[in-house]
């Protein structure tokens, strides 16, 4: 497929420009301009339109079929959210305008922490960080904050499970922590003897998801919290795999003390490469004069924005978060309502539950069903017996018109296949998608050697991917 800019012909353009009219036009200074012009594709607006068009085609979204990317929640998205998050009142709105003229969208951002609050447990939210691993780096601020303001200097590390997102030691290192892991025990739970064991008087805190991210709910976690708890720490929820148990439990009763939401994955808004996204994150009332400025309150009958808090860690976000998906998530569970959020939540496990029952012939099953909104498959066997890989695996998904689930996490389970269906998908949508993955194990089979080819019937097939993260081309060269 050509680029727009070998489609490019001089001379042609989309716009027709009116006279400019102007007797003293604005010239700026020459200092100011380029010596060249800028490389700009010249198309006519016919052809403009049908190379986007043919772009979008080639395309693998929500929109167009099924997407069991694990861990990320790659859930349909109703289009009524983006038509009131369309609405001029929200999108003509300044960020420095004076707040008694922008009472809507206060309101919008205080409901919505409400609503947050009441379903993780919390007893106050911020809407600053801009997505999920920038409210786990605020969250871990907050636990920093506690830990110093009381002069425990010493609590420098956080332990981490060792099936834990990337983003958790990642986060927990740019806060300054040191990262230690706790190993999960032969039922992908958390060990609590291991943790026991790490939970000393240089503990801040213990970084864990539940469900965790081998799709396991810890059965434990009150025992785990009473270790952290007695220890002096603190406990962080990642909140990845909340659309697991909303309506059904909380974080906060739990033992959590902070929580971080992915609103884009769990309350409705388009994402993946790169955004847009919200990491919302909430915590109990001891924690809550730390969080970032400003703070979103209702004095009497009008909404304010409260900046003077000497305990704050400081404002972590331009203005007041991605706002736009924040109006998304609120219409989502205005929408939805607390019962339809529970039920939400206990289709999204009733879909992992299926998928696993009808795959889990095909796995060295590592850790045994049920699961919760995710379940990870062992293709270790399989590769050994017939050479074909995880990743042959997913590649020959693409042909079948299914988008790979997540291929090689966790690190923990070799030749792993990480599913996650949604509450979204029919069970006709299921049926379709695990009789096409049956027919490529039965092809594993008989013909591996095809399956090393996969995909073959897109444009671009199996590339290189050593050279293309080494070697990366971004940009068009001239």
């Amino acid at each position: 497929m050509e680029l727009i800019f070998e489609k490019s012909k001089a001379g042609r353009g989309a716009c027709l420009l009116p006279k400019n009219e102007l007797k003293n036009t604005y010239r700026p200074d020459t200092s100011l301009l380029r010596e060249t012009p800028a490389h700009l594709p010249e198309a006519a607006e016919v052809d403009v339109v049908r190379h986007y068009i043919a772009l979008s085609r080639r395309a693998h979204g929500v929109d167009n079929g099924f997407y069991p990317l694990g861990s990320c929640t790659m859930k349909y998205n109703p289009k009524i959210n983006e038509k009131l998050a369309s609405l001029p009142g929200f999108t003509e709105i300044h960020p420095l305008q004076p707040q008694e003229t922008a009472q809507g969208c206060l309101e919008v951002l205080h409901c919505t922490q409400g609503m947050l609050n009441e379903i993780a447990g919390m007893d106050a939210t911020t809407m600053q960080p801009a997505a999920g691993a920038h409210g786990e780096w605020t969250g871990l601020q907050l636990i920093r904050a506690y830990h110093l303001e009381r002069g425990d200097e010493k609590r420098r590390k956080i332990i981490v499970p060792d099936s834990a997102h990337g983003t958790n030691p990642a986060s927990a290192a740019m806060c300054g922590f040191d990262v230690v892991s706790v190993p999960s025990d032969k039922d992908g739970y958390v060990d609590p003897q291991a943790l026991a064991a790490l939970a000393d008087d240089t503990v801040a805190g213990l970084m864990l998801t539940n469900p965790n991210t081998l799709g396991k709910f810890e059965k434990n976690i009150c025992e785990l919290s009473d270790i952290i708890h007695n220890a002096g720490g603190l406990l962080y929820y990642d909140g990845a795999n909340m659309n697991a148990i909303m309506g059904v439990t909380r974080p906060g009763d739990m033992g959590f003390d902070v929580v971080h939401w992915n609103l884009h994955k769990t309350l409705s808004t388009p994402h993946g490469g790169g955004g847009p996204g919200s990491g919302a994150v909430g915590c109990k009332a001891f924690l809550e004069k730390y969080l970032p400025v400003p703070v979103v309150k209702r004095d009497g009958d009008v909404y304010v924005l409260d900046y003077d808090r000497p305990h704050s860690i400081g404002q972590v976000k331009m203005y007041y978060g991605n706002f736009l998906v924040i109006v998304k998530a609120f219409c989502y569970m205005l929408t939805l309502g607390g019962d339809g959020l529970k039920d939400a939540s206990m289709h999204a496990v009733l879909n992992a539950n299926y998928m696993l029952r009808a795959l889990e012939k095909h796995s060295d099953l590592v850790y045994a069903s049920p699961c919760m909104h995710e379940f990870v498959l062992s293709l270790k066997s399989l590769k050994k017996e017939t050479g074909v890989s995880a990743l042959d695996v997913a590649k020959a998904m693409i042909d079948a018109g299914i988008h790979p689930p997540t291929m090689y996490f966790p690190m923990i389970v070799e030749e792993a296949l990480m599913f996650e269906p949604t509450e979204t998908e029919s069970v006709e949508t299921l049926d379709s998608a695990l009789y096409a993955i049956d027919a490529i194990f039965e092809r594993a089979k008989t013909d591996p050697q095809s399956l090393h080819a996969a995909p073959v019937t897109t444009p671009v097939g199996r590339p290189d991917e050593v050279k293309a993260a080494r070697d990366p081309h971004v940009r068009y060269d001239f």
